[in-house]
C-alpha cells in the first residue's frame, strides 16, 4: 500500500512539475470560456465574473486580474532575478544575444501595430502584440523537442523573461490612470523597507516579506498604477544567494517553489477563463477595427520572429554579439515563431488599453486567438518540415553549387 502511494504521489509530481501541463490547462480553460460566451449560460458567466464584489468593491474578474496576477509577477519576478543573478542573464556574454533577440522581437511588432494605428484612437494597444507567453510558448516547446535541442529551450526561455521585464515595466509605466500620490508615497517607503528587511533580519524569514508585500500592492492599488507591478517589486526585495555553493535555498527560491505550481496550474487557468469569453460577432466592432486586429496578428505572426532574427543577424554581423554554436538559425527561426505565442500578457494588456471599450477588447482577444493558432500552425510546419527561410535559402544555394 505504501509503494502504491509512493508510486502514485510520484507520478503525480511528474504531471505537476510537467512544462506542457499549464499550456494544456489553459488551453482547456480557454476553450471553455469561449463555449460558455456562446451559449445561455453566458449571463451566468457575467453575473459570477463581473458582478458578485468580493472586497474592496472589486468583482471575481478583477480581483484575478489586479491581484492573482500579481502573485503571478511575483513567480515571473523571482524567475527574472534568479537569471540575473546567477542564470543565462548573469554574464553579459550569454545575455547579449537572447536580450537583443528580445528587444527587438519587441520594436518590431510594436513598429507594425504603431504604423497601422498611428491615427487611430487606439494607439493604446501598442503593448498588445510584443509579449510572450511563456507558459504556451514552453508548451508548444515541450511538443516539438524531439526536433530541437535544449540551448533552443534556454533561449526561448530567456526571451520570454525579457519579454515579460519589458512589458511589466511598460505596464507600470504606460498603464496606469489617475496617479494619487499619497499612497504611491507610502507604498515607496514600504518598497524601500523590504530593500533593507534582509539586512535587519538575517534569518531571511518569509512572514515579513508577505506581510509588507500585501500593504505594497494595496497601496499601489489605491494609487492608481497597476497594481500587478507590486509582484515583481517584491521579487526584487526577497533574498537571494548569489553564490551556487551553498545549499541552503533563499527565500526567493523558496517563494517560487512554493508559488509557482499555483500560479501556473490555478491562476494562469483561472485568468483564461475569466478573459476569453469572446463573443464571435462581427457586426458590433468599431471603425478602425481592421487597423488594430492586423496590428495585433502582423505583430505577433510576422513581427515577433522577424524582430528575432533582424535583431540577432545585425548584431551578429556588427560582432556586437555571438550566436550560440549549438543554434541554428534555422533553429532560431522556430523559436522566434514560438515566441509569437502571446496569449496570457497580450490579453492582460489589451484588458488595461479597451478596458473602456468592449467591442474592441473583444476584437484583441479574437486577433490574439487567431495569432496564436496561426504561430503554431506555421511553428509546426517550419519544425516538422524544416522549411524555414535559413534552410530553404542554404538548400537553393547547394543547389545552385551543383548546377
Amino acid at each position: 500500500m505504501n509503494f502504491m502511494d509512493t508510486k502514485v504521489s510520484s507520478k503525480l509530481h511528474t504531471i505537476i512539475k510537467s512544462e506542457i501541463l499549464p499550456c494544456i490547462l489553459l488551453l482547456m480553460a480557454t476553450i471553455l470560456s469561449l463555449i460558455i460566451a456562446n451559449t445561455p449560460f453566458k449571463d451566468l458567466y457575467n453575473y459570477l465574473f463581473n458582478d458578485i464584489n468580493i472586497f474592496f468593491n472589486m468583482n471575481l474578474n478583477t480581483f484575478i486580474n489586479d491581484f492573482l496576477m500579481a502573485v503571478f509577477f511575483l513567480v515571473v519576478g523571482c524567475e527574472i532575478k534568479k537569471e540575473i543573478v546567477s542564470g543565462s542573464l548573469s554574464q553579459i556574454k550569454k545575455a547579449a544575444f537572447p536580450i537583443v533577440a528580445a528587444l527587438g522581437g519587441i520594436v518590431v511588432p510594436a513598429t507594425i501595430y504603431f504604423l497601422l494605428n498611428r491615427n487611430s484612437e487606439f494607439l493604446s494597444g501598442l503593448g498588445i502584440p510584443i509579449s510572450t507567453d511563456i507558459a504556451f510558448a514552453l508548451g508548444a516547446f515541450m511538443i516539438f523537442k524531439s526536433k530541437l535541442n535544449d540551448s533552443s529551450k534556454i533561449f526561448l526561455l530567456t526571451v520570454a523573461i525579457v519579454d515579460d521585464l519589458i512589458a511589466i515595466l511598460i505596464i507600470g509605466l504606460f498603464y496606469s490612470n489617475g496617479i494619487s500620490f499619497l499612497p504611491l508615497l507610502i507604498a515607496t517607503g514600504i518598497f524601500v523597507l523590504l530593500l533593507t528587511l534582509k539586512r535587519v533580519d538575517k534569518t531571511h524569514n518569509l512572514v515579513p516579506y508577505f506581510i509588507l508585500g500585501l500593504f505594497l500592492w494595496f497601496f499601489i492599488y489605491i494609487s492608481g498604477i497597476n497594481p500587478t507591478i507590486s509582484g515583481v517589486l517584491l521579487a526584487i526585495a526577497l533574498p537571494i544567494n548569489s553564490s551556487t555553493i551553498s545549499r541552503k535555498k533563499s527565500a526567493l527560491e523558496i517563494t517560487e517553489y512554493a508559488l509557482s505550481p499555483y500560479a501556473n496550474l490555478i491562476i494562469l487557468p483561472l485568468f483564461a477563463l475569466s478573459n476569453t469569453a469572446i463573443t464571435f460577432s462581427v457586426n458590433e466592432f468599431p471603425k478602425g477595427s481592421l487597423a488594430v486586429a492586423l496590428g495585433i496578428i502582423l505583430g505577433l505572426v510576422i513581427g515577433k520572429p522577424l524582430g528575432i532574427m533582424l535583431s540577432t543577424s545585425i548584431g551578429t554581423k556588427l560582432n556586437l554579439i555571438e550566436k550560440p554554436k549549438d543554434i541554428s538559425w534555422g533553429n532560431l527561426y522556430s523559436v522566434g515563431m514560438l515566441a509569437g505565442i502571446g496569449f496570457t500578457m497580450s490579453i492582460f494588456v489589451s484588458e488595461i488599453a479597451f478596458a473602456s471599450n468592449l467591442q474592441m477588447l473583444n476584437l484583441a482577444k479574437i486577433s490574439i486567438l487567431l495569432s496564436a493558432m496561426i504561430t503554431c500552425l506555421i511553428a509546426a510546419i517550419a519544425i516538422n518540415y524544416d522549411l524555414s527561410f535559413f534552410s530553404i535559402l542554404t538548400k537553393a544555394k547547394k543547389l545552385v553549387k551543383v548546377s
